[in-house]
C-alpha cells in the first residue's frame, strides 16, 4: 500500500517538511534519527521486528525513502549509494539478453553502464532514439524490448521528452518505463501521475541540495514493482548509509523554497544570455522560443534551474570566462544552492568519445549553468562580465 503521512493528502510544500517524520525512533523527537547500528536486537527467537539488519532495513532510510517517494506520488523507495547505482539497480530488474529503447543524449554515466558493463555481463542490447519521434520508438521495440530509458530533461542540452505519450505507448506493449527525473526533482515534474512505472534520482543534485552528499533513489509506481526493487537492493547491497540519508531528508525540507528560487533565478539568467552577443545559442525550455515550450507547460512545474549555453569563440575564450567567473563555481555537478558552471566537453561527458558527443550535440564551445539560490542580479552580472572577458583578445 502507499506510504503516506497521513490519511488527508497534503499540497507538495507540507509533504517535504512531514512525510517520513512518523519513523523517529523517539516519539517526541522533531526529526527522525540518525540510526548508524548495523543490527538490531530481537527479544525471541519467534520475534520479527521490523529491522533486523541495516543493509536490508534501517530507520533513517526508511523515513527518507518514504519521504521522497511521498513527494513522486509512488508506492515506496530504495535508496541507493549513489545516481549511478540507482541506474542499475533498475537495470537488475531486467532478464538476461534484455533490450532497451534508449532516449537520444542519455547521460553519459547511463551510457556507461548500458554498453561498457551491462552489455557484457548480462547481454543488454540497447536502441538510441528520439523518443518524440514516437513511430520511431514503435519501430525500434523487438519482441526481447523490456524497458524504456526516459531522460526529460536531458543533460546537458534540455531536450524534454512526451512523457505520457511514451508511456502509453510502453504499456500498450507490456514494456516498463523508467525515468531520470534528477534534473526537475518531484517538485517540478512528478512522472508517475503521467504514466512513469520508476523514476529515479541522483540524489546528491536537487533532492540534497547542499553539495554534501552522495546518494540515489528509485521510486517505484506500484508494490510488485517496489518488492521486487527491494529483493534486488537487499541482495547487492549498495544502499545510502544512514548518514547520507539524513542529508538528503534534511534537504528535502527545504526543496519546495530552494526549487523556486532557483528555477525563478534560471528564468531571469536565460532571458539575459538569449540577447547577449557573445551567446550562440541559450538552451532552457522554460523560454518562449525554446521549440518544447509548450511541453514544458505541459508536463514541467517551470523551466527547471539548469541553463546550457554556446558561448562564441575557442577554448581560450571558455577559459577566460570560467576564469574570470567570481560567483559560479567550475565543478561536476549541479543541484546546489550555490551557481555552477560545467564543461560537458572535458567533464560531465568526457568519457563519450568525441563521435559520441557529437550525435548528442555536444560541442567544445557548451557550457552549463547550474542555477543556486543567490540573487538572479548577481549571477547575471557575473556572467556579463566573464562574457566580456571571454571575447577580450
Amino acid at each position: 500500500m502507499g506510504l503516506t503521512m497521513s490519511d488527508k493528502p497534503r499540497n507538495f510544500a507540507t509533504r517535504t517538511i512531514h512525510a517520513g517524520e512518523q519513523f523517529s525512533v523517539a516519539d517526541n523527537a522533531i526529526f527522525p534519527a540518525i540510526v548508524t547500528a548495523s543490527s538490531f536486537t530481537k527479544r525471541s527467537l519467534d520475534d520479527k521486528p521490523e529491522y533486523s539488519y541495516s543493509r536490508v532495513g534501517n530507520p533513517t532510510r526508511h523515513a527518507y525513502e518514504t519521504c521522497v517517494a511521498a513527494l513522486e506520488e509512488g508506492v515506496g523507495a530504495v535508496a541507493c549509494a549513489s545516481g549511478v547505482n540507482a541506474t542499475a539497480t533498475v537495470l537488475e530488474l531486467l532478464p538476461k539478453d534484455a533490450h532497451v529503447v534508449v532516449m537520444n543524449g542519455v547521460y553519459g554515466g547511463t551510457f556507461r553502464i548500458l554498453e561498457d558493463y551491462r552489455s557484457r555481463t548480462s547481454g543488454l542490447t540497447t536502441t538510441y532514439v528520439d523518443l518524440n519521434d514516437l513511430e520511431a520508438v514503435a519501430a525500434a521495440i523487438k519482441p526481447q524490448t523490456q524497458l524504456i530509458w526516459i531522460e526529460s530533461p536531458t543533460n546537458p542540452l534540455l531536450h524534454l521528452v512526451d512523457i505520457k505519450a511514451v508511456c502509453d505507448l510502453a504499456k500498450a506493449r507490456g514494456i516498463l518505463t523508467c525515468i531520470d527525473n534528477t534534473f526537475c526533482s518531484p517538485w517540478n515534474q512528478r512522472p508517475i501521475t503521467l504514466g512513469v512505472d520508476l523514476v529515479m534520482h541522483s540524489a546528491s543534485k536537487y533532492i540534497g541540495g547542499h553539495s554534501d552528499l552522495t546518494g540515489g533513489v528509485v521510486v517505484a509506481a506500484n508494490d510488485a514493482l517496489l518488492a521486487r526493487l527491494r529483493r534486488i537492493s537487499m541482495a547487492i547491497g549498495a544502499v545510502q548509509g544512514p548518514f547520507d540519508c539524513y542529508l538528503a531528508l534534511r534537504g528535502l525540507k527545504t526543496l519546495d523554497v530552494r526549487m523556486e528560487r532557483q528555477c525563478g533565478n534560471a528564468l531571469q539568467v536565460a532571458r539575459f544570455l538569449e540577447s547577449h552577443a557573445q551567446i550562440e545559442q541559450v538552451y532552457y525550455p522554460g523560454l518562449e522560443s525554446h521549440p518544447q515550450h509548450e511541453l514544458c507547460k505541459r508536463q514541467m512545474r517551470s523551466g527547471g534551474a539548469v541553463v546550457a549555453m554556446k558561448v562564441k569563440g575557442d577554448r581560450a575564450a571558455l577559459n577566460r570566462l570560467v576564469e574570470a567567473l567570481q560567483i559560479f563555481v567550475l565543478a561536476d555537478s549541479l543541484g546546489g544552492v550555490e551557481s555552477m558552471i560545467n564543461h560537458s566537453w572535458s567533464m560531465s561527458h568526457c568519457s563519450l568519445s568525441p563521435e559520441q558527443k557529437g550525435v548528442m550535440g555536444i560541442s567544445e564551445n557548451l557550457l552549463r549553468l547550474s542555477i543556486g539560490i543567490e540573487d538572479y542580479r548577481d549571477l547575471i552580472e557575473d556572467l556579463d562580465g566573464a562574457l566580456r572577458a571571454s571575447a577580450a583578445v
